[in-house]
Formats: structure tokens, C-alpha cells, sequence
């Protein structure tokens, strides 16, 4: 009986009394504040002290996904913003109001990255008007990773304290 409450810790659906949760939560920003616009953070700072063949690499891989975010934008965008929509109101529905914790779990990681999604889809516009380079690109890509950042922290935050009050809810001392 051992083994078998071990493995159902591990695979557990309360997703605010599991680590695993947190460790995927951490992982996903700490992933989505790196990756600037599909490029490397590190990148960007290597460019920006090195320049040289550094910068040249900076700018087409930001040409590259800006392109490529906006191609995906405007080709399947609405179809996007619908289905983004669908599963957003279906895990706050599951999740709030059937008081369905992995549902809530997921809405409070899904919905902070929408917003990551529509920052960086007017950022990649912006870039792509004004055919940004060198310095004004460095300060765009600076600014956007300096959202995404605050988006995070708020979205860690906020998610800290729903899961302490679920975790309470729960708790055998109520």
C-alpha cells in the first residue's frame, strides 16, 4: 500500500499542495522572461556588449520571429483568440464555479500568458513598423522582457495566494 500512495502523491490532481506544480510554474516563467521574442535572452546581452557578428545574429533571429509571430497573428489570429477564449472561460468555469482545483490551477498559469502573448504581438508590430535596429531594438526587447517580468512576478503572486487559501480550505485544522 506503500508504493501505491507514493505514486498517487506524485500524479496527484490538488494542484496547490504539489510541488510539481510549483516547480512547472517557476519553470514556465522563468522560460517566458528568457526567451524574448523566441530569442535568448543571454543573446541579447552578448549583442548589445559584443556587437559585431553577436548584433547581426540578435537581429535576424529577431526578424525571424517577428515574422513569424505576425504571419501566425494574421493568418489564424482569430481562429487563435477563439480557441484561447474557449479553453480560458472552460478552466475558469471548471475551475471556479465547479470548484475544480486543477482547473483553477490551470486557468491561473493559461491566463497571465495570454496577456504575455498580446504584449509581445504589439511589440513584434511595433518592431515591425518601425523596422527597429541596433539601439532601438536592444531598448524594445529590454522593455517587453521587463513586462513579461512583471506579468510573472503578479501572476506568481496572485497564484501564492490562491493556492495558500485553497490549501487552508483543505487543511484538517478547519
Amino acid at each position: 500500500m506503500e508504493w501505491f500512495e507514493i505514486i498517487y502523491e506524485l500524479i496527484d490532481f490538488r494542484s496547490f499542495s504539489n510541488l510539481w506544480f510549483w516547480i512547472m510554474l517557476a519553470a514556465i516563467w522563468s522560460t517566458a522572461a528568457h526567451w524574448v521574442l523566441g530569442v535568448p535572452y543571454d543573446l541579447v546581452l552578448r549583442a548589445r556588449r559584443k556587437g559585431g557578428r553577436h548584433e547581426e545574429d540578435f537581429e535576424d533571429l529577431v526578424r525571424i520571429n517577428v515574422g513569424r509571430i505576425l504571419f501566425i497573428s494574421r493568418t489564424s489570429g482569430l481562429w487563435m483568440t477563439s480557441f484561447g477564449c474557449f479553453c480560458l472561460s472552460v478552466a475558469a468555469v471548471l475551475g471556479f464555479y465547479y470548484n475544480y482545483e486543477f482547473a483553477q490551477a490551470v486557468f491561473l498559469i493559461i491566463f497571465p500568458l495570454a496577456f504575455v502573448w498580446l504584449i509581445t504581438l504589439s511589440t513584434a508590430r511595433y518592431i515591425e513598423a518601425n523596422e527597429s535596429v541596433g539601439e532601438d531594438l536592444y531598448r524594445r526587447v529590454a522593455r517587453h522582457r521587463v513586462y513579461v517580468q512583471l506579468i510573472g512576478v503578479l501572476a506568481i503572486f496572485v497564484t501564492s495566494l490562491w493556492g495558500m487559501y485553497q490549501n487552508f480550505q483543505l487543511s484538517p485544522l478547519n
